[in-house]
């Protein structure tokens, strides 16, 4: 019997005797919409207004994050000629922006966002100006002025995440965040290599005019969209949610949720593992006395990231959070037995299709880490949530260094691996204590749109678009898609 015609014998027996034809004509149209559905998330997505040009803004005025390490490192080794002065400097930036995370989200979830991003970002700008003038025989006020000036880090990214699910639904918020994720891989990818070329080409003080002159633009750029959206304002309350979760003055800390927690563990393991294997890439090219292969191998994990992401951001349904942390653990785990001392390739490179299939685990887990945050997040305390997810990756950041450094020490390039692995295990073991739905959605998971109605969950949709062939199917398909447009 033929593939087709069994398909056609099992739903005729199961829809009592639906005709041939019939069968056959709601699975060719069921089909197509699976088809369609695969691409036709990002379609939806940028079809939804101000979605790009926020997600355009908020990229460049972070632009300047990743490379701003880079200027400081090379400025303060030219004062001093200490790597570990220039460390301390560098870290008073990553304390100080770590410090601010959660308040600069409440303050945002408070309303006022346009004003809260300028601010941050001219004061921002000035501290790195200021950084510049200082002379060599005072770099030691280089220290608090870098504190100062990264309390004042623009919270672009928190501010962008906890607006997406006030602008999208369903498949369109699970391509928001991918797409999110995996362009905020090129940030990793261009901005340190920019950064480094104008200190090769013009120094270390132009590098950071460049940074001073993208943060504060960026920071203008943002405020503009944001304004332009009509977002500037706080979220509104949605359906089911408790008063003590938005009432000013009773809200609980944040710390107090469980869930929560455990996000923000998550988000600290994971990125430590996930920059521990960076610094092993830097620790093996030094090794081997030939720096270029870093940008090589970095470059090769980040590409493979990029697919994943995008390839994720079009999946149908919403995203197995569980799963995409265990499958980063492999991507991790896979890499420990071909690097020193367990394996001595000939060269580097021939890890790199193995870089590649790593990287493709990164975007998508990443994705599906800040849309479940978003999801359990009360609706007006969303960005003071992702505040302190950014407090608990620039934690893991700062955790990653001497970790992944003491492990190489030790037990050489293999060891660094698998302390990688095991902290990205650890993230995926928490993951298994996540809940699924957000609470008080109730047992459907449905919210309410502004008339009062119940809007069905993405869930609800996805059985409708996974289910067998049977009558009304499509019509009942087409009735969610059009509740989730009149709602938006």
């Amino acid at each position: 019997m033929t593939v087709v015609g069994a398909v056609r014998s099992d739903s005729t027996e199961r829809t009592g005797g639906l005709s041939a034809h019939s069968v056959d004509s709601i699975a060719g149209s069921a089909l197509q919409l699976h088809n369609r559905c695969v691409l036709a998330n990002y379609r939806r997505l940028f079809s939804v207004p101000h979605v790009l040009s926020l997600l355009a803004w908020s990229l460049i005025a972070r632009f300047y994050t990743p490379g701003l390490m880079i200027a400081v490192t090379f400025l303060v080794v030219g004062w001093t000629g200490s790597y570990s002065l220039a460390g301390l400097v560098a870290g008073a930036f990553t304390l100080g922006m770590a410090l601010v995370g959660p308040l600069r989200g409440r303050m945002a979830d408070r309303g006022g966002t346009d004003r809260l991003v300028l601010v941050c970002g001219l004061v921002f700008s000035v501290g790195l100006l200021g950084l510049l003038l200082l002379p060599a025989s005072l770099w030691w006020l280089s220290i608090p002025l870098a504190l100062g000036t990264g309390l004042f880090n623009t919270p672009a990214s928190q501010v962008v995440r906890a607006l997406w699910p006030r602008l999208t639904r369903g498949p369109e918020r699970q391509a928001i965040y991918a797409t999110e994720a995996t362009a905020q891989e090129l940030l990793f990818v261009f901005s340190p290599v920019l950064t480094a070329g104008v200190v090769a080409f013009a120094g270390a003080h132009w590098a950071l005019v460049m940074l001073s002159v993208l943060a504060l633009s960026g920071a203008f750029g943002f405020a503009f969209a944001l304004r332009r959206a009509g977002v500037t304002g706080p979220a509104p309350v949605e359906d089911g949610e408790h008063g003590d979760d938005t009432a000013p003055g009773r809200e609980r800390s944040l710390l107090r949720r469980p869930a929560l927690v455990t996000m923000f563990l998550m988000c600290l393991l994971m990125v430590s593992g996930i920059m521990g294997v960076d610094l092993v890439i830097v620790a093996w090219a030094n090794e081997l006395n030939a720096p270029q292969y870093v940008m090589v191998l970095a470059s090769v994990w980040a590409l493979g990231s990029l697919v994943g992401g995008a390839i994720a951001g079009g999946l149908r349904g919403r995203p197995h959070l569980v799963r995409r942390c265990f499958a980063s653990v492999l991507g991790v785990a896979v890499l420990a037995p071909f690097v020193p001392p367990i394996t001595h390739l000939p060269t580097p490179l021939l890890i790199t299709p193995l870089l590649f299939l790593s990287g493709m685990t990164l975007a998508p887990t990443l994705a599906a880490v800040t849309g479940r945050l978003g999801d359990l997040a009360p609706t007006r305390r969303r960005a003071e949530a992702f505040g302190w997810m950014a407090t608990a990756m620039s934690t893991g950041g700062a955790v990653a260094g001497p970790l992944a450094g003491a492990l190489v020490d030790l037990h050489g390039i293999a060891g660094g691996v698998l302390g990688s692995t095991v902290l990205v295990l650890l993230a995926a073991l928490l993951s298994l204590f996540v809940s699924e739905r957000r609470p008080g959605s109730g047992r459907s998971g449905r919210t309410r749109d502004g008339s009062g109605q119940e809007v069905p969950s993405v869930e609800e949709v996805a059985g409708v678009l996974d289910a067998p062939p049977a009558h009304g199917a499509a019509s009942s398909a087409k009735t969610a898609a059009g509740t989730r447009d009149e709602r938006r």
